[in-house]
């Protein structure tokens, strides 16, 4: 038999249970089907859900145009999330009112394109290839909704490694910017992330060991002082001399990475 404190912990627990918020909803618009024939974009940001071949699953895209300015066709830049992120969390950061206040006064307007992505964005081994989703589906999509294929890509940590492979990939983008990058100056740093199929699969992956296919033109490189991935992102300055390099108070986190949106998107906007 239940004693009468079991009784009353069992009935609080539930009580706690009952009452616990639920899960906030994700940031922005509901996700949408893409539409059956190529449609333009009508509002700011829309969310659709997409099939990606190339990652073998359905995936966010957000696209986040200036308010105010007609988005057919705009330039784009690609937006490539952190790890644990998503391709929301780039609206949780801000980038609509940035994007609207960078246009605003004097960038010239573009469009954003935010995916959900993983593993660095590269492949590492596996059928999920979100590298061959960036090159060979996105334009696609993006063209189909009568913006231009993209141009410019942004990634923030994990992103920023995805980034810079796409511009080794892709030396006709016209801008490549990076906040926090995830780089690794080692394999045993990059195993400890248990995220590459093997040391080979690292090295020809890891941009710092492929320096010489990236531009300095039209690269720009944001890191906090504070950030643990400052001692690689300065060897990444050191090697390629980028047309931008910007070292600032901050840690690797979302505060900081609101405070050079701003910057970056100016950056970005600027060269295309």
């Amino acid at each position: 038999m239940l004693s009468r404190r079991a009784l009353l912990a069992g009935s609080a627990a539930a009580l706690l249970a009952g009452c616990s918020s639920p899960e906030p909803p994700p940031p922005g618009p509901s996700a949408v089907p893409p539409p059956s024939r190529p449609s333009a974009l009508t509002e700011p940001v829309t969310v659709q859900r997409m099939h990606s071949a190339a990652r073998g699953t359905d995936v966010d895209l957000v696209l986040i145009t200036p308010s105010g300015v007609p988005a057919a066709g705009l330039p784009v830049c690609l937006a490539l999330h952190g790890r644990g992120a998503r391709a929301r969390t780039f609206l949780d950061l801000g980038v609509p009112a940035a994007l609207t206040a960078a246009v605003r006064a004097g960038t010239p307007p573009f469009a954003v394109a935010a995916l959900d992505g993983d593993h660095y964005w590269v492949n590492v081994g596996g059928a999920d290839d979100p590298q061959r989703m960036l090159t060979e589906e996105v334009p696609g999509w993006l063209t189909g909704r009568d913006l231009r294929p993209p141009s410019a890509v942004f990634g923030i940590s994990m992103g920023g490694f995805g980034a810079l492979n796409l511009a080794r990939a892709n030396r006709d983008l016209k801008a490549v910017a990076t906040a926090s990058a995830a780089l690794f100056t080692s394999w045993p740093d990059a195993r400890s992330r248990k995220v590459f199929d093997g040391e080979a699969n690292w090295r020809a992956c890891e941009p710092l060991l492929h320096t010489g296919e990236l531009r300095p033109a039209g690269l720009g490189v944001w890191c906090g002082e504070s950030d643990p991935f400052l001692g690689a992102d300065r060897r990444l300055v050191q090697a390629v001399s980028p047309e931008l390099a910007r070292f600032s108070p901050g840690g690797h986190k979302d505060g900081y990475w609101r405070g050079v949106l701003p910057e970056v998107l100016k950056f970005v906007g600027e060269r295309l």
